[in-house]
C-alpha cells in the first residue's frame, strides 16, 4: 500500500521530534567529554533534522534566521568532520 505525502510528512515530523534533540543532546554530551571528533558527526547527523525543521518554520511563519543559522552550522560541521577525519 502506497502512502500520501501527507502520511509520510506526518512520520517524519515524528522521527525529527526524536532525532533532533537525541542527536543534538549527544552531540554536546560528547563535546563535553573531549570527544569533539565524535561530537561534530552526532551533530552533523541531527543537521538533516534541524534543517526540516527551521524550514518549516521559515515557510509557515517567516523564520529565516533559524534557517539560514542551520544551513551555517551544517557548513561549520562539515568542516569540523574534514578537519578530525580526513586530515
Amino acid at each position: 500500500m502506497k502512502k500520501h505525502s501527507n502520511e509520510i510528512e506526518k512520520d517524519f515530523d515524528i522521527l525529527t521530534q526524536f532525532a533532533l534533540p537525541v542527536f543534538t543532546i549527544l552531540a554536546y554530551f560528547l563535546i563535553a567529554i573531549e570527544k569533539p571528533e565524535y561530537g561534530v558527526i552526532a551533530s552533523l547527523i541531527a543537521q538533516p533534522f534541524w534543517l526540516y525543521s527551521s524550514w518549516k518554520a521559515y515557510r509557515k511563519v517567516g523564520q529565516s534566521g533559524m534557517f539560514w543559522t542551520s544551513v551555517i552550522i551544517t557548513i561549520i560541521l562539515t568542516m569540523g568532520v574534514i578537519n578530525y577525519w580526513l586530515k
